[in-house]
This record gives structure tokens, C-alpha cells and sequence, in this order.
């Protein structure tokens, strides 16, 4: 997928004052698989579908976490208009809509409350069995499980210079670690730290403002398919790169939608 973008001002890396956008992906269940999502709608509060769900520990009033629970990236969930595909590495799966139930728990997801309007069935079974444990599948408000800003952006220089780093020079295939909304496509690395303020318009009417550096955390260890770990990128990360207060080292940055079509 390609999608032509045009900067409020020009940068380094784009003098026409054009960047290009390559995939824009997400996933509907908090923490499983990053998807490319080519057909994504957008709205003020970003990708429609983009983490609508998540997964419940009831006994711990918890949202799930994927740096503790490595193999819910394994997990391929998309949605299909109104129905949840989730689909398990052996084959195993369910299509359906989710079932709202009558119950609602109050969750804590990193130190802040969330609402989630618990399910009942088919996901919440074929999660717990892949998952060893008993989970709930549960719909969140918009938002509510998103760590930072609704959007993230990450930039292929900043991609492949890390790769080189690392000596894994095809890290570019494996974009989907970062789990990024938008990957654009930049000739010098980290590049896109420096156009903070500054306002994306891209060719499907949507607008963003750039935001600032993404803290980053073991996730991006985690193999985008299999959930396994793999190259210490947070490590290298952590050797070059600003950091912020808690020693989480920068990649990538936040944006917010300005504007955004009326369906």
C-alpha cells in the first residue's frame, strides 16, 4: 500500500515537502499480532478497529500485557465487519461476533483504570486454551489500551540503520516489531524526531501532527509472527539512542489526527 503524504514544511529527508507512507497496520485485540491493515478508515481518535479489544485476567483485574505474555503475538485476530477472526498457529479458530455479556470490571492497564464490558464464548475459550489460563475476551473504549498517541510512526532509515547495528540487515522485513500505525519511508535516521509540531496531510483527506519520541520496551525482542524472542534490539537501542526518566530508549514517534473525513 501506498499513500502520498504532503509536510507542513519542508524537511531534510523530503525537500517537495512529500513523505510516503508504506503499510499502515494495527490489530483489533490488544497485543496480538500487528497487522497490515490496507483498507484502514480513520477517524479523530485513529484507526477505526485499532485496538477495540483486549484480553482480561478477572482474577487480577488486569489487562494483559504483551512483554508478560510473549505468545499473544502468535495470535492473528482481524476484523471481518462485525465478527472477530482470531486464529491460533495450529489451525484452530473462531469467526463470530463477540457476545457482549451483562458484565462489566474495572482493570487496571498500567496504573490506569479501564471499563471492560467483558464477552462471553467462543474467544474468550480458544484465548484461555492458547494462552494456558483463563481470559476474557473484553471491548474497551476507544483509546482506553493504547499505551501513548493513537498514532505511531516509524521511518525505514531509522529501521535499517538499526539493522545495521545489530548486523540483521533484513530488520526492514520485520517492521511489524516496532507495531507502528504508519511506516514512512525517510533516507536518514531518525530523522522524523526532528519534524515534531509540524502536520502531515495524507492523500486520504486525514491530518496528523507529529508528537514525541516513543519510549520503547522489551516488545520489540518479540519475532512480529511467532512471539519468540530474538535479536536484543532494545538493548542496542539503549546504547545510542536518548532515553527517557525510566531508562526506555526512543524509536519511532507519536502523532495525533488533526482532521479526519466524514463518513
Amino acid at each position: 500500500m501506498e499513500i502520498r503524504a504532503s509536510a507542513a514544511g519542508a524537511h531534510a529527508d523530503s525537500p517537495t515537502g512529500e513523505v510516503r507512507v508504506r503499510s499502515v497496520g494495527f490489530t483489533p485485540i490488544k497485543g496480538t499480532r500487528h497487522l497490515l491493515q490496507p483498507d484502514a478508515e480513520f477517524d479523530e481518535r485513529g484507526p477505526v478497529g485499532d485496538r477495540r479489544y483486549c484480553l482480561v485476567d478477572t482474577d487480577r483485574q488486569q489487562v494483559l500485557r504483551t512483554v508478560q505474555n510473549p505468545s499473544l503475538v502468535a495470535v492473528y485476530a482481524r476484523l471481518q465487519g462485525s465478527e472477530l477472526e482470531v486464529r491460533l498457529p495450529d489451525g484452530q479458530s473462531v469467526c463470530a461476533v463477540p457476545e457482549i455479556s451483562d458484565e462489566t470490571l474495572t482493570c487496571d492497564y498500567w496504573g490506569r483504570p479501564v471499563e471492560a464490558a467483558l464477552t462471553r464464548g467462543s474467544h474468550s475459550e480458544l484465548l484461555s486454551s492458547w494462552l494456558g489460563k483463563p481470559v476474557r475476551l473484553a471491548k474497551v473504549p476507544r483509546g482506553d489500551v493504547v499505551y501513548g498517541e493513537p498514532i505511531t510512526i516509524v521511518a525505514t532509515a531509522s529501521i535499517r540503520d538499526l539493522g545495521t547495528r545489530i548486523s540483521h540487515p533484513d530488520l526492514l522485513a520485520e517492521a511489524a516489531r516496532f507495531r507502528a500505525t504508519l511506516l514512512i519511508d525517510t533516507d536518514t535516521p531518525h530523522i522524523e524526531e526532528t519534524w515534531r509540531g509540524r502536520e502531515l496531510s495524507l492523500s486520504n483527506g486525514v491530518r496528523v501532527r507529529i508528537g514525541a519520541p516513543i519510549p520503547r520496551c522489551a516488545v520489540l525482542d518479540l519475532d512480529p509472527v511467532t512471539g519468540a524472542r530474538g535479536p536484543r534490539l532494545l538493548k542496542s537501542l539503549a546504547a545510542h539512542r536518548g532515553k527517557n526518566s525510566t531508562g526506555e530508549p526512543f524509536f519511532g514517534v507519536y502523532a495525533q489526527i488533526t482532521s479526519a473525513p466524514q463518513g
